[in-house]
């Protein structure tokens, strides 16, 4: 019983010290402790096992009770003490709290005191400075009112003084007096309910426009519309009129500058009317002359009359160019017949030069928006075009010239050529790019920038189409009317005859000059490619920006690149052509009666040699144009190897000792075509990547045809099993070919096709198996047919 009731105690003290996390937290903050005995998750089971780990320790039992014994009883009396101390606790705490209490109330009695005390002090300070701000108020009016009528009698002596002086016409003075008292007036516009400030405002509306009336009339005087300038320097009354003028209304100053420049044209007018012989363009620069001399007239005479902000001399020119455009534009109309373009380019020259001199005279701050028809593309001239203008809708005139011009420079390169013959062979510098072609575009450069000059609007556009229909003349004419023919034929080059490739066919093989001639040719066509682009970049430069779309020279750039295949295709046929006779011989041989395996065969070293003869020609001549010698590389050996797979298979019956001999001429042949870009040449560059894959890949099947061939036939199904893997060749015609080649008899071949067509691999899918066959390389038959079907094509569209 006496343990149970111990058990209970213990659960009811552990229930009563159970404390929250929180208050668990801060206490070991406030007192922190490594003792076990200390920590909220104790186990008392965990902790004796800890002092007594093993049976021998608890020898020491007695020892560890009395070590416990001794902490409860230290813990027994430090409690003790601490419930002794807080005996007196509770009553010391309320006395603090009393006394606090009353040191709040004495300081909240303070703080009123002071209070109290302050509102005093600012009522006292409001009573005092009450009087002083009355007395401020009272002298900012005095001062205002004082300030008032000095300005209103200074507006009403002004006034009676304005109307004095403009009877008497002292400009001078009333040009300082107007602007003070319109000045003055300013400050009376909220008292314009007064009557007698509405009746001062009202006389000095009255005064101005009486100045500006009179003005005009003192001007007319000496300065009439009709008839000629009175005689003598201008007077310093009319001086001063222009200092009035620049305070009266704007539309004063106007009306006197547009009546000086009027009556100052007039005799321009009556000398250059149209009836006149120097009226016409060949003598425009008398126009010129005539203003420069007027101009220089008005700066000795009149130059101190107008004020320097006017820009009085820069009006009169400006003007002067308003009335020329005019003027010339209805001339022009009226004999538009005579008009030749050697007239029209000398009157533009004139016209142009004249407003390069204005640019440099003049700044142009006179010119309004509407000065110019259009917004001249010439940045620092602000007078381009404010006369030459005029001339645009005349410049079809110039068009046609170019035309015309154009047209007799073609048929002159086209003479020249003739005269001349094809350009010499250049092994140095690379081909040389025909002199023509040059000359071609520094005229089309000077055409353009001369047109522009005149006009960047329409007239662009056709000089730009002009462009175009020489560039494909010259492309036609000079380029491709000069390729060598490859046929005897009167019809020419044609596209079908660079596409047609006849078994046998004996074509002639190109001389040296003629080799010289299509690299030139070549060359030429990349040269005018490349500046035909720079010249499309240019012209939409040249051009308004709202015309740069109609700027195209696309199909232009296309005729020269098809000058480029062409000349290419032309190169890769002559050499293709020579090593025929070669190929055609290589399939003649009797394979089956060799011997013993040798050198390299006869056909190989004709091959080697047409290709040493002619490979270098070509390189040193597109030395300038790399990447074009290297398509020539390319489309030969997609030419030449297919050619030599069809006559390898050609090669029946072989025997072993002929398929050795003949897989000893493919490997020299792969030697020397991979070698095809630096044949002959004593710097030895690496060729290029794209090359080297496609004379690897033929040659390599060409190599493995040959190896099926050597391999025994028997047994059967691992020669079927041999062929698929090293010629991954899925064609039935292609087995057939090799099994002819070894020279097999029909009935044995019948078995063997029979075992390839099941032993072929069967596609995952349809698509796949597709796919898988069209990857692999075409053969000559269906190389054959695409081009007679693409020539077919060709005729039918011609």
């Amino acid at each position: 019983m006496m343990e149970e009731e111990e058990l209970e105690f213990v659960e009811e003290l552990e229930a009563v010290l159970q404390l929250t996390p929180e208050v668990q937290l801060a206490i070991e903050q406030v007192f922190p402790s490594q003792d076990p005995l200390d920590r909220a998750d104790f186990n008392a089971v965990e902790y004796i096992n800890t002092l007594f780990p093993t049976e021998q320790s608890l020898a020491n039992i007695d020892e560890v009770v009395n070590k416990i014994r001794l902490k409860i009883r230290r813990l027994d009396d430090n409690i003790r003490t601490v419930v002794r101390g807080q005996t007196n606790v509770g009553q010391d705490g309320r006395q603090a709290l009393e006394e606090a209490q009353k040191a709040i109330q004495q300081l909240f009695g303070k703080i009123k005191d002071i209070k109290d005390k302050a509102e005093k002090s600012e009522q006292m300070v409001k009573e005092i400075t009450r009087d002083i701000k009355q007395l401020d108020h009272a002298k900012r009016h005095l001062t205002t009112s004082i300030t008032t009528l000095n300005h209103l009698h200074m507006l009403a002596g002004g006034v009676d003084s304005l109307e004095a002086m403009t009877r008497r016409r002292q400009y001078g003075e009333v040009a300082n007096l107007l602007q003070g008292v319109m000045n003055v007036l300013e400050h009376f516009h909220k008292y314009m309910g007064i009557p007698q400030i509405r009746q001062l405002s009202e006389r000095v509306k009255a005064a101005q426009a009486e100045l500006g009336q009179q003005i005009l009339a003192d001007f007319e005087e000496a300065f009439p519309s009709q008839g000629t300038k009175r005689p003598g320097g201008p007077s310093n009354v009319l001086r001063d009129a222009c200092l009035v003028a620049n305070i009266l209304d704007s539309r004063i100053k106007q009306e006197i500058i547009k009546k000086f420049i009027k009556q100052h044209l007039s005799e321009y007018l009556v000398l250059f009317q149209e009836n006149q012989d120097v009226a016409w363009l060949d003598k425009i620069d008398r126009r010129y002359a005539w203003i420069k001399r007027q101009l220089v007239d008005y700066e000795e005479k009149y130059g101190r009359m107008f004020p320097r902000e006017w820009y009085m001399t820069e009006r009169i020119a400006v003007e002067f160019c308003h009335v020329t455009r005019t003027e010339l534009a209805k001339i022009m109309r009226t004999r538009a017949k005579e008009i030749e373009v050697k007239l029209l380019l000398f009157a533009i020259q004139r016209t142009t030069n004249f407003e390069g001199f204005l640019a440099k005279r003049f700044s142009g701050c006179t010119l309004t928006a509407g000065t110019l028809p259009k917004k001249p593309k010439v940045p620092d001239n602000p007078f381009h075009g404010i006369v030459s203008k005029c001339f645009e809708p005349h410049l079809y005139v110039y068009i046609e010239s170019q035309d015309k011009n154009l047209g007799e420079l073609i048929d002159r390169f086209v003479a020249d050529f003739k005269a001349q013959g094809p350009p010499k062979p250049n092994t140095d510098e690379g081909g040389a790019v025909l002199p023509s072609c040059a000359d071609l575009f520094v005229y089309y450069k000077k055409c353009m920038v001369q047109c522009s000059q005149l006009s960047t609007g329409e007239p662009m556009i056709a000089l730009a189409t002009i462009f175009q229909k020489y560039l494909r003349e010259y492309a036609w004419k000079i380029l491709s009317g000069n390729l060598p023919k490859t046929t005897s034929s009167s019809g020419g080059l044609t596209i079908s005859s660079l596409l047609k490739e006849k078994e046998g066919s004996e074509v002639a093989k190109f001389t040296l000059e003629e080799l010289c001639l299509i690299c030139s040719i070549l060359s030429t066509a990349e040269y005018c490619l490349a500046t035909t682009q720079q010249l499309e970049e240019k012209l939409k430069e040249k051009v308004d920006v709202s015309l740069t779309e109609r700027i195209n020279l696309t199909g232009e750039m296309d005729t020269f690149s098809t000058v480029i295949s062409s000349s290419i295709q032309l190169l890769v046929q002559d050499l293709d052509a020579a090593c025929d006779p070669a190929l055609t011989a290589m399939s003649k041989m009797q394979w089956q009666n060799v011997e013993h395996v040798g050198d390299q065969s006869p056909y190989v070293t004709s091959v080697i040699l047409h290709i040493k003869q002619n490979v270098p020609i070509i390189r040193d001549n597109l030395a300038s144009t790399r990447k074009y010698f290297t398509q020539f590389c390319i489309k030969f050996a997609n030419s030449f190897i297919p050619k030599f797979i069809t006559h390898l298979f050609k090669c029946k019956p072989i025997s072993m000792v002929g398929a050795e001999q003949l897989l000893l001429d493919t490997h020299s042949l792969k030697m020397v075509l991979l070698d095809l870009p630096s044949i002959g040449s004593q710097v030895v560059r690496k060729a290029p990547a794209s090359y080297t894959k496609i004379v690897v890949k033929g040659m390599t099947r060409a190599e493995m045809i040959l190896k099926v061939v050597m391999a025994p036939h028997e047994p059967l199904v691992v020669f079927v099993d041999n062929y698929i893997k090293l010629l991954t060749d899925c064609n039935t015609e292609t087995f057939q070919k090799i099994l002819d080649m070894k020279g097999l008899k029909r009935s044995e071949q019948s078995s063997m096709l029979e075992l390839f067509r099941q032993r072929l691999p069967t596609p995952p899918s349809g698509a796949e198996g597709s796919s898988s066959l069209s990857l692999m390389a075409p053969t000559p038959e269906q190389e054959s047919s695409r081009i007679r079907k693409l020539e077919k094509l060709i005729k039918k569209r011609l």
